[in-house]
């Protein structure tokens, strides 16, 4: 029995994930954050040339299998390169991005299965002026972008994907081999990003990094994170540290939160449900019944969220979004692997 399969990551700046020095570039037009990529993600070199991402990473992977026995096996992919553009006034210009090699070891070999391993990534060719901690202080590259996949195929026909590790910047979405968004990273940081020193804390040195992974949010969620960041007037944005109180269980309030970065705890009643990570809309159900909120929300990580009135979305949008967020009727214990909730990827320090 043969089994092919692929994963693929992309790489993108979702809105208000700049901070410091560099945002001006941002906020002034200069470079751009970008749309979120689509929920199925067809043709890679289309997207590429609509500027759609910053860096993709595409495993893929066969295996032959007699009954248990592994037969043979191969795997390929690669990065595929985006780019950056920057306008000054009327002109643009796109800057291509620098590559590095695809690091594939050997593959893990088990009793009627085979795992295989990719990390993908580069560094865009513009020039990011960034304080170091050591002599010169002053660097000029961009730090590196990477992400680390997994497929692990199955004697039974089964194929598990995994977002093993990341750079801590930009977002990373993770798509199945049915091209549809199933997987995030939960958490950006571009400070610790920006603050890299070199390559020894990469695939391409000593280590990778921890990740945060939780599952994507709905579609529908996908299009109003669109008309809140994008819709006109512009959300509230709010930073919380982790353990910090988004809003409690019985307040009176009418505010829908989009959830930019991070994970949130969501708890009714003192009962702990499936946390939520970035992209998740919030607070529907306290605008729909009566202006209460209906479960208590905490930063489990450093979190962004954007704040939005109410009348941006429809009530309708708001009814079908609150009929699919009936959290109170699952456990965190109770979750299926589709809903959003944190695993923590811990990866190899050495190769």
């Amino acid at each position: 029995m043969r089994i092919e399969s692929h994963v693929t990551s992309l790489s993108w700046i979702p809105s208000e994930a700049v901070k410091g020095y560099t945002k001006p570039a941002f906020t002034m037009g200069i470079t751009h954050y970008d749309d979120p990529p689509p929920d199925v993600i067809g043709d890679l070199e289309t997207l590429r040339g609509s500027d759609g991402f910053r860096f993709a990473n595409r495993l893929t992977a066969w295996a032959e299998f007699d009954g248990d026995r592994l037969v043979s096996y191969g795997s390929g992919g690669g990065l595929v390169m985006g780019s950056t553009s920057v306008r000054l006034g009327p002109l643009g210009v796109r800057f291509a991005a620098f590559s590095l090699p695809d690091l594939r070891p050997e593959p893990v070999l088990g009793d009627g299965w085979v795992r295989f391993r990719q990390s993908a990534g580069g560094r865009t060719a513009l020039p990011f002026p960034r304080r170091v901690s050591h002599p010169p202080y002053l660097r000029m590259q961009s730090p590196l972008v990477w992400t680390t996949l997994s497929l692990t195929l199955h004697a039974d026909g089964r194929a598990e994907m995994g977002l093993d590790g990341a750079s801590p910047f930009p977002r990373h979405w993770v798509y199945g081999a049915d091209d549809r968004l199933a997987l995030k990273a939960g958490v950006t940081d571009f400070a610790r990003w920006a603050a890299q020193q070199g390559a020894e804390q990469t695939p391409w040195g000593f280590e990778d990094s921890l990740v945060l992974v939780t599952a994507a949010e709905t579609a529908l969620e996908r299009e109003m994170s669109t008309r809140i960041m994008r819709g006109g007037a512009k959300p509230r944005i709010r930073s919380l540290k982790a353990g910090e109180v988004l809003v409690r269980q019985g307040e009176p309030s009418s505010s829908l939160f989009l959830l930019l970065d991070g994970v949130l705890g969501v708890d009714v009643s003192g009962r702990a449900l499936p946390e939520v990570g970035p992209g998740a809309i919030l607070g529907e159900r306290a605008i729909l019944e009566g202006g209460l909120r209906t479960a208590t929300l905490t930063a489990l990580t450093p979190v962004r969220v954007a704040e939005a009135p109410t009348d941006l979305i429809e009530v309708e949008a708001l009814s079908r979004l609150a009929q699919g967020h009936r959290r109170e009727d699952s456990s965190a214990s109770e979750a299926p692997a589709s809903e959003a909730r944190v695993s923590e990827a811990r990866v190899s320090e050495a190769r």
